[in-house]
């Protein structure tokens, strides 16, 4: 069995390779929604969000923050994540920068200093994470909708603290 370690390093080298995530707030009692996450090494076990100001899940925060839910799934749909943490709004124009790229500039017609742009914040508290590890048998079971055995999956759960 892969070593925790091991998983975690994956799940964010997979995150690496594809960025997307959905993100919501479970006491909204409303759908997640799509969006990019940003991370790097700086900031261990916490994935930074542009937004809008009016998105629901920056209208959703209060002053503290709440708790949300991150789901994740490869690209080659080999690794998924399903990931607990708080969620807060932040405005530290560092990390903005820090991130800050061409894509950014697309959604936001005033770039960095956009009125409507907002950053979020989202501080891993545990995960569940699955590694799949299948032959071409496996793969072919689970594009056609067969049962992949116990043995395919690797997993762990992790928790960390804020």
């Amino acid at each position: 069995m892969t070593d925790r370690c091991d998983i975690i390093a994956d799940f964010w080298k997979a995150l690496d390779e594809s960025p997307f995530v959905m993100l919501g707030i479970p006491a909204q009692g409303t759908h997640n929604i799509p969006m990019a996450a940003q991370f790097d090494d700086d900031y261990p076990n916490t994935v930074f969000f542009y937004t809008t100001t009016d998105n629901r899940l920056a209208e959703g925060l209060g002053e503290g923050g709440t708790e949300a839910m991150m789901q994740f799934s490869s690209k080659g749909h080999d690794f998924f994540a399903c990931l607990r943490g708080h969620l807060t709004r932040i405005n530290d124009a560092d990390i903005r920068d820090k991130f800050w790229s061409s894509g950014e500039e697309a959604w936001f017609e005033g770039g960095k200093t956009d009125p409507d742009l907002q950053m979020l914040k989202f501080s891993l508290m545990d995960a569940e994470m699955w590694e799949a590890d299948l032959d071409l048998k496996g793969m072919f079971k689970m594009v056609f909708g067969g049962t992949i055995d116990k043995d395919d999956l690797k997993s762990a759960h992790i928790e960390t603290k804020m």
